[in-house]
């Protein structure tokens, strides 16, 4: 049985656990925000050691889900739901019934739609327990898996940050570095090679960097090694965190724009240290807005041009940059600041 509780945490409008522990299920939703419209965002299931774990993480995804919409002139606002498991052994239709469940209990403040560990068949199963859901398959009336839409706004993103560094958005004969070659790497490396970039990769399952290699005649590193490769682009497309005091002294790359949720480990503190090292970011939720958009435009505005709305990202892309220079601000805190004032808070 569904036992649903709610947790109060500053700044997030709801937060809700739900928990049927003969089931094995374990899941939150945080709602950050609906000053824009219902809270937009994918449902991340993940082995997560325990649940203070796994609510620093839906956190930070609504939050950065709400500057993502705002900075994307999208009505809508940010939640994030998380699952405690793995996808691979523990994803049953049961599972993703109580998801339903647990969605349907907010009454629309929360609107799903996939990440890591959920594909848009999953999503059809989630349907049938409420019509809060975007991205299920077309069958379902849903307009499918949006990883190749976030792909082409990292596309347009690198472009813009080629632009302002290199002083031309030509990525012919650029070397790429991709950290992750699932559904949004994936879409992003054969975009890159069909442009001519040169392609190195990493990703933790070895088939998948060994499929790159021969559909890319991508280099293959090992997964430690990927970010301190050298390369004119490091594109980050796991999970966040990747750029920490750690990592960041040994970064070779002139640009970092990829498609990984809150890829700064401290917000506060690591941008700095990558703007000292003149290692210009694109800012994630700028750069990988492209799945929201075609999300938002397509099943709940109803239209059709989403094109134009990517292509609005090669624009922000280059306000944040040269805010940031002119600023001498990182472009996260920029992109914060832009996204804070289109919010209203």
């Amino acid at each position: 049985m569904l036992e649903i509780k709610h947790l109060k945490v500053k700044g997030f409008e709801t937060v809700a656990v739900g928990k049927d522990p003969a089931a094995n299920f374990h899941a939150i939703i945080a709602v950050h925000s609906t000053r824009l419209g219902p809270s937009l965002g994918g449902i991340r299931m993940w082995p997560y050691k325990n649940e203070k774990e796994a609510l620093q993480d839906v956190l930070r995804l609504a939050n950065a889900m709400s500057k993502k919409a705002a900075i994307s002139g999208l009505q809508v606002g940010g939640g994030k739901a998380v699952i405690i498991g793995n996808p691979e052994k523990e994803k049953t239709p049961t599972v993703l019934h109580l998801m339903g469940a647990l969605i349907d209990s907010l009454k629309g403040q929360y609107i799903a739609a996939k990440d890591s560990g959920i594909v848009p068949e999953d999503l059809n199963v989630v349907s049938e327990k409420t019509r809060h859901v975007t991205g299920t398959t077309g069958k379902h009336g849903g307009s499918g898996d949006p990883s190749l839409s976030t792909a082409k706004g990292v596309l347009k993103g690198m472009q813009a940050a080629s632009q302002v560094v290199f002083g031309s958005q030509n990525l012919n004969n650029r070397v790429v570095a991709i950290q992750g070659v699932g559904h949004v790497g994936w879409n992003l490396g054969n975009l890159l090679v069909k442009h001519g970039a040169n392609l190195i990769v990493a990703d933790l399952q070895q088939e998948r960097a060994a499929r790159a290699q021969r559909a890319w005649k991508a280099e293959v590193v090992p997964l430690s090694r990927i970010h301190r490769v050298p390369a004119d682009i490091f594109a980050p497309c796991a999970l966040g965190g990747v750029l920490n005091a750690k990592t960041i002294p040994q970064l070779r790359a002139s640009i970092v724009a990829g498609g990984a949720n809150n890829q700064f480990l401290d917000e506060e503190r690591d941008p700095y240290l990558l703007m000292r090292r003149n290692i210009v970011h694109v800012p994630d939720y700028v750069l990988n807005a492209g799945g929201l958009i075609q999300l938002v435009v397509r099943e709940v505005l109803h239209q059709r041009r989403v094109a134009s709305w990517i292509n609005n990202i090669q624009r922000t892309v280059r306000q944040v940059l040269t805010e940031s220079l002119r600023d001498n601000l990182p472009p996260l805190i920029v992109a914060n600041r832009l996204a804070l004032e289109k919010i209203g808070t």
